[in-house]
């Protein structure tokens, strides 16, 4: 389903939470572990503040007294939604999903098509989602989130919107991951800037280098900065760093915060910060110890994920360095292979099967391919999926490590 993308605005809401419900609702009961997930709470925590015990279902009324807690912060759904949101759940189709080709690519919205999933199907996520505010796709999908908003996966109004867009798919993902499994999840922050929204990395570029004579009007889409509850116009988002903390309340492990230090930046007509050169990728597991390959990044060939000579050392740090995509495959927003290569490398073993819920061009596809593993892609694009397919067809055999 295809949406009309309007400016971003991002003019926070003001909301309370809704204390009046009837002695049938109060009483209502709901499973624990997404409770936890709601309230971004341990269940261990959530046994002492209400004395349930492990696995027993929680009713409304005690949801009620661990949203008072001081230590509560929202997930995916808002504070104040979360009453309505456990009494309206209508539970979707899950596990309907088979994962029986090598290489599978499936066109439509990744929440849907995740929640499909078999359980403990998948052991490596690896995965460039959209960035909030910083690009215009030409197809735009949008999805009814959790939290009540309707928009496309990165157009939000506000940047707490797209960090509970995010968590409430790493939620559905927690039951599709093998429990020694893996997901890496590249980021990019934004800057709560005024700004025009493009469509790619070189219309970027040519707009930096001055050879863009557009005006503000001229756009089809633009992000304002007024209007947030305490972001001013200027001032860095902290997205990656806010997804971390979240992850780690609905269950997951957050493992590292890796830095992927590009050979190159986008020139930026700043004089008052630091020009920017990296991004984020976060390492997530649902143990703390998942199955980790380290000596994959001395056994991979360099174009795979293998050691950039260049500038990393022997040991494997959590500062990594790829050169960019050279963006000949039709997708604005593509990372090299060496990235999804690495990452593939270090936490699945041969035949094990990799996601990408936003696959665009099918990058990870092919270092999975290439690494000896079964992948699935999905995306709302059928143009990228096509350029995934023509890119994957022909490849040569596996490399075997």
């Amino acid at each position: 389903m295809e949406t009309e993308v309007k400016d971003i605005k991002p003019h926070s809401p003001i909301r309370s939470l809704e204390r009046s419900f009837s002695d049938e609702q109060l009483s209502k009961e709901f499973d624990q572990e997404l409770v936890a997930a709601l309230v971004g709470m341990s269940p261990t925590f959530i046994r002492k503040v209400i004395g349930k015990r492990s696995k027993d279902p929680i009713p409304l009324q005690d949801v009620l007294i661990l949203l008072e807690q001081d230590s509560f912060s929202e997930t995916f759904v808002p504070r104040s939604k979360v009453p309505s949101y456990l009494l309206g759940l209508d539970m979707e189709e899950e596990g309907s999903l088979e994962i029986d080709d090598r290489h599978t690519f499936l066109q439509g919205d990744a929440r849907a098509l995740i929640r499909r999933l078999p359980a403990s199907s998948v052991q490596s996520v690896v995965t460039s989602t959209p960035y909030w505010g910083l690009r215009l796709y030409d197809t735009h999908f949008s999805v009814e989130w959790a939290d009540g908003e309707t928009c496309p996966f990165g157009h939000e109004q506000t940047p707490e919107s797209f960090i509970r867009h995010t968590i409430e798919i790493l939620f559905y993902l927690k039951r599709a991951l093998k429990e020694e499994g893996s997901i890496w999840w590249n980021l990019m922050d934004t800057y709560n800037t005024r700004t025009q929204i493009r469509s790619n990395a070189s219309e970027t570029l040519n707009a930096m280098q001055g050879n863009d004579s557009r005006s503000w009007s001229d756009y089809e889409c633009r992000r304002y900065s007024a209007g947030h509850s305490y972001l001013e116009d200027g001032e860095l988002c902290l997205i990656p760093n806010r997804v971390a903390e979240r992850a780690s309340r609905i269950g997951y492990w957050a493992k590292s915060m890796i830095t992927w230090k590009k050979d190159g930046s986008l020139p930026e007509p700043v004089r008052t910060r630091a020009t920017r050169e990296g991004e984020y990728i976060l390492h997530l597991s649902l143990k703390r110890g998942p199955y980790f390959d380290k000596d994959a990044f001395h056994r991979l060939p360099t174009r795979l994920g293998g050691r950039y000579a260049k500038y990393e050392a022997e040991k494997m740090t959590d500062i990594w360095c790829f050169p960019t995509a050279d963006g000949k495959d039709d997708h604005g927003a593509a990372f090299p292979i060496a990235l999804p290569g690495r990452c593939i490398g270090l936490t699945s073993q041969k035949d094990d099967v990799v996601l990408d819920p936003f696959v665009g061009s099918g990058t990870t596809s092919i270092a999975a391919h290439k690494l000896g593993r079964r992948s699935l892609g999905f995306d709302v694009d059928e143009e990228y999926l096509d350029t995934a397919r023509s890119r994957l067809k022909g490849k040569p055999m596996h490399l075997e490590l």
